[in-house]
């Protein structure tokens, strides 16, 4: 079964930038485009905003001028369009089920806007099934040239970053990049190892070098599934987040696993992923796991 990529547009700057950036990840990857606009009718009678037949033919006509410029830049991709009168978390929550990833619009730095505003954005990405990428206003083709690197965070065992790592070398390939996979570590109290780990720790010479081999155990496969994309192994002490914003500033596109969890106050996706999503400049992709 071929997926589309699945682009969330609702009339923003900023979805319009990330209907052209999955215009250009769907050519790279030979995939077909569907762009998805959900709208839910409006009855203000002091705007006159008109009936539902009115919004509806209104959403239809600006999302068919979005799609013009996509075909018009990329006139081989094949386009689908839906338009869903429906809530924006559930209808691309439900759109993401079926693409190979959902797209979608971000503001500056500090906020989020459009399709992820509020408790929106944090429930179609918690809930989304499919990786879900963010991009702001004002992002160029030009940020994807030659030198510029897939960024990737790895945590954990192997299996734990899986998807997130299967991503990032599925993207680095279809754009001839480089994959910068980012491990950080800090010290954790000395009562938190059991002996065994102690054991382990011991034998790999200490915790640096004990993270570098769990990092190059979670690339081991992955480099020989891709042994054409060339790969920066960066093991670092500090927090995840600030480690990745780091590397964040040589990057096209930066990639992190969710672990996502529900709480009183509504989904949340974890502070590493969170803290990328607000503060780095370039796309970002949040990755669920299997």
């Amino acid at each position: 079964m071929t997926r589309p990529i699945t682009a969330g547009v609702d009339g923003s700057e900023e979805s319009l930038a990330a209907l052209a950036w999955a215009g250009r990840e769907a050519e790279r990857r030979r995939l077909p485009l569907r762009v998805v606009h959900a709208w839910r009718f409006e009855a203000h009678d002091a705007l006159d905003l008109g009936d539902r037949d009115t919004q509806r033919q209104r959403v239809r006509e600006a999302t068919a001028e979005a799609v013009r410029g996509v075909g018009e830049r990329h006139p081989d991709l094949t386009v689908t369009t839906d338009v869903v009168e429906d809530g924006a978390a559930r209808a691309l929550a439900a759109a993401a089920a079926d693409a190979e990833m959902l797209v979608l619009g971000s503001r500056g730095r500090g906020a989020l806007i459009g399709f992820l505003l509020g408790s929106v954005g944090r429930q179609v990405i918690a809930e989304a099934v499919r990786p879900v990428v963010l991009v702001r206003a004002g992002d160029e083709p030009a940020a994807e040239a030659a030198g510029r690197e897939v960024v990737v965070g790895q945590h954990g065992t192997p299996e734990d970053s899986a998807q997130a790592l299967r991503f990032a070398f599925g993207t680095a390939a279809a754009r001839g990049a480089t994959v910068r996979a980012v491990r950080a570590w800090t010290l954790p109290p000395v009562f938190g190892y059991s002996p065994g780990s102690l054991k382990l720790l011991d034998e790999a010479g200490g915790l640096e070098p004990y993270e570098a081999k769990g990092l190059a155990d979670a690339l081991r496969p992955w480099r020989e599934r891709f042994p054409d994309v060339p790969v920066v192994e960066q093991v670092e002490m500090g927090s995840a987040g600030q480690v990745l914003l780091s590397a964040a500033g040589r990057a096209q596109l930066v990639i992190v696993g969710r672990r996502a969890r529900r709480t009183a106050v509504g989904a949340r996706i974890g502070s590493v992923a969170h803290g990328v999503l607000h503060h780095a400049g370039c796309p970002v992709a949040v990755v669920p796991p299997a």
